[in-house]
């Protein structure tokens, strides 16, 4: 049900709706927000909710603390995470679209009934997260580069050395099949369902 008005979202409503425009992460959090209220009255829309307010449980540990879309009743709740990264810092980047599925993955198992993970680029802009021809895809740049002939699952190590090195790897538990589409308005992106 919900995967359907996400699709719906960028199929129809985004491309039909002219005066909505989508800059960064925080408009696409916005503007999904509001339609997804006019959908789906039935259900409660929030955003940035942290994940106590729904789980509560000491000894639950998550990678991140804030959900960027809960969608929820008495009945049911599902979370969204969103990324809109808008230059640069490919690898990094990409290690945070990992962090998301783990946060995903981490919600579904403590109790949500579905999790998904939105990433959007512009279509020039961001050609390095889908495809680039001057570069190996190995390592990180495989799972995001190969149209889904790679799966993301195990562990993915942080990508970059420095500060950070220390942050390790991240497990994921799933498999995930990453495959850019079109989007409207010269945006690319995938929807994944935890």
């Amino acid at each position: 049900m919900l995967l359907t008005k996400l699709g719906k979202f960028f199929e129809c409503y985004y491309n039909e709706n002219k005066d909505i425009e989508i800059y960064n992460e925080f408009s696409l959090q916005h503007e999904l927000g509001i339609y997804l209220r006019t959908e789906l009255p039935q259900y409660k829309v929030q955003f940035e909710r942290n994940v106590k307010y729904f789980i509560n449980d000491k000894n639950l540990k998550t990678v991140k603390h804030e959900i960027d879309i809960a969608v929820f009743n008495e009945k049911e709740k599902y979370a969204i995470e969103l990324k809109y990264p808008r230059q640069g810092q490919y690898p990094v980047r990409m290690f945070k679209f990992v962090e998301d599925i783990k946060f995903m993955e981490e919600l579904k198992e403590a109790g949500f009934n579905k999790t998904y993970v939105i990433a959007i680029v512009d279509k020039n802009q961001g050609r390095n997260f889908y495809s680039n021809s001057t570069s190996k895809n190995v390592g990180i740049y495989s799972y995001f580069r190969s149209d889904g002939n790679v799966l993301l699952n195990g562990s993915v190590s942080y990508p970059c050395l420095g500060k950070k090195a220390n942050t390790g790897a991240l497990q994921i538990n799933g498999s995930y099949k990453i495959q850019w589409k079109q989007f409207p308005r010269d945006l690319c992106g995938y929807i994944l369902e935890i």
